[in-house]
């Protein structure tokens, strides 16, 4: 099974923190949606024997694009690639594009699930990441939402400046309270070049501090696992039956192809990465040519990647796997490098397994990185 994912690099206005691909200017926007239509039909021939069944729209702010847009291009790839029946489809949407008449449309579109950048439930944690809803506006559109999907996902930050570890909490707790059945939740993190690096190096705003994360989020993980959620992977949260089929494809490590500016790519041999500058993709796209740049894996570059994949979710570092992909030097040496970890009680091994304990969660890429084999190709 495979995915594709669909980046629409549009946004009303630029969040301080955000460092993703987009562009504010909109006129763009029609050109681009051809761009991206003619490219899906381009790279067909990477998937053929594969079956798709996840696609996903991601941004920038899908959400910005009419439903005859959105639509039009769920049509190109079933035009062009085999896709299972009731594949999950996914569009991010911002609470301010949520009106209702706007979510019915998207319920009577092939859109099945709506992951919704809430981010936080108080107004001035809206106000400093500049955010383009407000706090009434997200709770309204998670009611409406209700009314038309049943596999409804939203965002949230924690570590931000000034956010108690009640606040915080109360934010989990209204999120819980609209019995949603999946919740992704991410550390606040100073991207180099961004509003929020700029605010923090003059002053302006408090650094972020990692005990102040840490600490959010064994709230979190505590306060979702008691209401019935799964922390299936650090940064998602599901109920039965709700984990994220996408997300769980890229820790899977299926393959799937990123389509439009920015967005990457992986075979199980390469990963690609489209170029990140709108005017010279939407060029090379008129010109029917790829401006894709790709890396070949060595084994230890898949090696590194399922280690650090693994250790973030529940299904771990499978041991037998290591050594069959790998080999029995690879699985010698994670054992070696794990030592210290199972001995400070932030890893532990279930039968053939490795898994992150709840207090090494927070850490799991850190740890994954002194897991890493550097030297063997």
């Amino acid at each position: 099974m495979a995915g594709i994912y669909i980046h629409i690099p549009f946004c009303k206005q630029a969040c301080h923190y955000c460092d993703f691909h987009f562009s504010t200017q909109m006129g763009k926007k029609e050109v681009m949606v051809n761009a991206l239509f003619k490219e899906i039909a381009l790279r067909k021939n990477e998937f053929r024997g594969e079956v798709v069944e996840t696609i996903y729209f991601g941004g920038g702010t899908p959400s910005v694009l009419d439903t005859v847009e959105i639509e039009r291009l769920i049509t190109s790839v079933y035009d062009n690639y085999q896709v299972i029946d009731n594949p999950e489809i996914t569009l991010e949407a911002n609470p301010d594009d949520l009106s209702e008449e706007k979510i019915n449309q998207l319920a009577e579109s092939p859109i099945n699930r709506l992951s919704i950048g809430v981010q936080s439930f108080f107004e001035e944690d809206l106000k400093l990441m500049n955010r383009a809803h407000n706090a009434q506006e997200a709770e309204n559109c998670i009611l409406k939402a209700k009314k038309y999907f049943q596999n409804i996902s939203i965002d949230l930050i924690y570590g931000m400046p000034n956010m108690t570890d009640k606040r915080w909490e109360q934010n989990i707790q209204k999120a819980i309270s609209f019995q949603i059945p999946h919740i992704s939740s991410y550390a606040l993190t100073v991207e180099p070049k961004t509003a929020l690096a700029s605010f923090v190096k003059k002053g302006l705003v408090k650094p972020v501090e990692d005990e102040v994360a840490q600490a959010h989020f064994t709230v979190l993980n505590d306060t979702l696992t008691n209401a019935g959620y799964s922390c299936y992977e650090i940064s998602n949260f599901g109920k039965p039956g709700y984990f994220s089929k996408n997300n769980s494809a890229y820790w899977q490590q299926k393959k799937y192809i990123g389509i439009g500016p920015s967005a990457h790519s992986f075979d199980g041999i390469r990963r690609g990465w489209n170029i990140n500058n709108n005017p010279k993709y939407l060029k090379a796209i008129e010109n029917s040519e790829l401006p894709i740049e790709v890396e070949v894996l060595s084994k230890t570059d898949k090696y590194n990647e399922y280690v650090m994949t693994g250790l973030r979710t529940i299904w771990g570092v499978s041991l037998s796997k290591i050594a069959t992909a790998y080999g029995d030097k690879y699985k010698e040496y994670l054992l070696q490098q794990a030592a210290k970890y199972i001995e400070q009680h932030l890893l532990y091994l279930d039968n053939d397994t490795l898994l992150a304990t709840k207090k090494g969660k927070f850490l799991a890429d850190g740890i994954a990185s002194d897991l890493f084999m550097l030297n063997l190709k």
